[in-house]
């Protein structure tokens, strides 16, 4: 088989890049849980790419099984992602997009603003989204790239975690029109735990004004969904791990 693609994970979001790539031509083949990853990569020829789309709480797993066979060809989505994240398995100039747009059960997707992607399957990448009306741009450099990673992961752990204080239901633009104060105090948290990830730090006025870009481009979003209450917990413990203080993140976790 030739041109194919591997998709590892088959939630919604890994369906909508399957649709992009299978219109451009690509035979898709997927891998579940139950799939033993070495035995396909075996019995396949190399795949253009190997897009992985899981969630953050199966991503590490999943790296560290990626037969070698593969390690130059991954693509990566994942939320809350950061070069760290694949440096730790060892792996070498992934291509990652960060994802601007969601996907729910029994919904079509919907964009809040173009997705970035950079590395070598980016021009690939770019052409499947676009094949369905999706917008991406291709960066050029992964200092581009880290700040956009840190720029979505403001955005979404900002709304995420400011909603657990808010009635529910609250809208991200509910959120920065009344409550901006808060919203710029848990942001700045954040931040300072994302520069310790990344062991640097970035604009801060430039990643709030990306936030913000974010808001406006999807004004009835709602702040909180399942995933928050995890994410705080995940974020608190990067925070005790670089020893920083983030009282208002602490005092969000006391109250829940």
């Amino acid at each position: 088989m030739n041109d194919h693609i591997v998709v590892i994970g088959t939630g919604e979001m890994s369906g909508v890049f399957a649709r992009g790539l299978l219109k451009l031509g690509h035979p898709v083949i997927p891998v579940t849980r139950q799939t033993d990853m070495d035995k396909l990569a075996i019995a396949l020829a190399p795949p253009v790419l190997v897009l992985v789309a899981v969630g953050e709480a199966d991503l590490h797993p999943v790296l560290g099984r990626i037969p070698a066979a593969w390690q130059d060809r991954l693509v990566l989505l994942q939320n809350e992602l950061l070069p760290r994240d694949w440096a730790a398995h060892g792996l070498q100039g992934p291509t990652v997009i960060s994802v601007w747009f969601e996907k729910k059960k029994g919904q079509d997707y919907k964009v809040l603003v173009p997705s970035p992607v950079y590395g070598h399957h980016a021009p690939l990448i770019e052409r499947a989204m676009e094949s369905l009306g999706i917008p991406c741009w291709e960066l050029a450099s992964e200092a581009e790239l880290e700040f956009e990673l840190v720029r979505k992961n403001v955005y979404i752990l900002t709304s995420n975690i400011s909603g657990l204080l808010l009635p529910p239901g609250t809208t991200v633009d509910t959120l920065w029109n009344a409550h901006q104060a808060l919203a710029r105090q848990i942001a700045n948290e954040v931040m300072d735990i994302q520069f310790k990830l990344i062991g640097h730090e970035l604009d801060r006025e430039k990643l709030i004004a990306g936030m913000v870009e974010g808001i406006l481009g999807d004004p009835a979003h709602v702040c909180t969904g399942r995933s928050a209450p995890a994410r705080l917990a995940r974020n608190l413990g990067f925070a005790d791990e670089a020893g920083l203080a983030v009282p208002t993140l602490r005092e969000i976790q006391a109250g829940l």
